[in-house]
């Protein structure tokens, strides 16, 4: 069934991007945009992502009013207090969701009832880039997109199918994943590329500031991204992180050594390789 109000807390290029595509192509009428700064909020407005603002210090209760569905788009460190506070105001039955990009520890602590009988279904769309705020946000931001669903064993299914039928209806394409497969599966698809993109930037000397290309701006494209939201995911993932930065770093000594042994076949091999692997992700 076609949901009539929604609710973003954080909007910011994803959130502002599920407010644009749900009040597009998604059909709600209602969103109401929520966050702590009101210069924020109102510009949000500007853009159409959102057709009502209340800042958290303002009257939560009567800025959820018929609000079927929240979605918080904070960083990680930050979902689990504001769904508590938000279930607090929330009508009866509201459900909630979150974007954020790890998923065991926010399941764990949110697994079960909240007030007034809201529930709380993870949730993580596979979309963004290095840019924030709300002026970068896109209604086709979702298209084609993965945005995964983690129910644990208390969820419902009918939030599950509920959920399911809101990303769909942004152009997403769903998979459901347990929490914890969520974050072993990010930790080498997400989390390991960015901590390699920073760590690459981290180690170009100043001397060569200057003299770089377009392949390094591109590969050290995702160290532009908030420090602040991606240490809280760091250290939120940090087993699973510090088990693919391992993986990736023997990766990195073989290639090394193929180079400084100057053993053209193999280190052909190993470039053929990774040629093939990349391939077949696509574009």
């Amino acid at each position: 069934m076609q949901m009539k109000s929604v609710a973003i807390v954080g909007v910011g290029l994803i959130g502002g991007s599920i407010g644009l595509a749900a009040r597009g192509r998604g059909g709600v009428e209602r969103i109401v945009g929520i966050g702590r700064s009101r210069k924020r909020l109102e510009r949000a407005v500007e853009v159409g992502a959102v057709t009502d603002i209340v800042c958290l210090s303002d009257d939560l209760q009567a800025g959820l009013a018929d609000v079927e569905l929240v979605v918080v788009c904070t960083p990680v460190g930050l979902i689990v207090e504001q769904i508590r506070q938000l279930a607090e105001c929330a009508q009866p039955g509201t459900l909630f969701t979150d974007g954020g990009s790890t998923k065991a520890s926010i399941a764990k602590a949110l697994d079960g009832p909240l007030a007034n009988d809201c529930r709380f279904l993870g949730s993580h769309p596979l979309a963004g880039s290095e840019k924030t705020g709300v002026t970068h946000a896109r209604a086709d931001l979702f298209e084609d997109r993965v945005a995964m669903i983690t129910p644990t064993k208390n969820s419902r299914e009918e939030d599950v199918e509920r959920l399911a039928t809101f990303w769909n209806s942004l152009g997403a394409k769903v998979v459901r994943i347990t929490p914890e497969e969520h974050d072993r599966a990010m930790a080498s698809t997400s989390h390991m590329p960015h901590a390699v993109a920073v760590a690459l930037a981290a180690s170009l000397p100043d001397e060569f500031v200057k003299l770089t290309g377009t392949g390094f701006g591109d590969t050290s494209r995702l160290a532009a991204g908030d420090p602040d939201m991606w240490q809280q995911i760091f250290l939120d993932n940090r087993k699973h992180v510090g088990d693919s930065i391992r993986r990736f770093s023997e990766q990195l000594q073989q290639l090394a050594d193929l180079i400084e042994d100057a053993d053209a076949d193999a280190l052909d091999r190993y470039l053929t390789q990774a040629k093939k692997r990349r391939d077949a992700l696509g574009s």
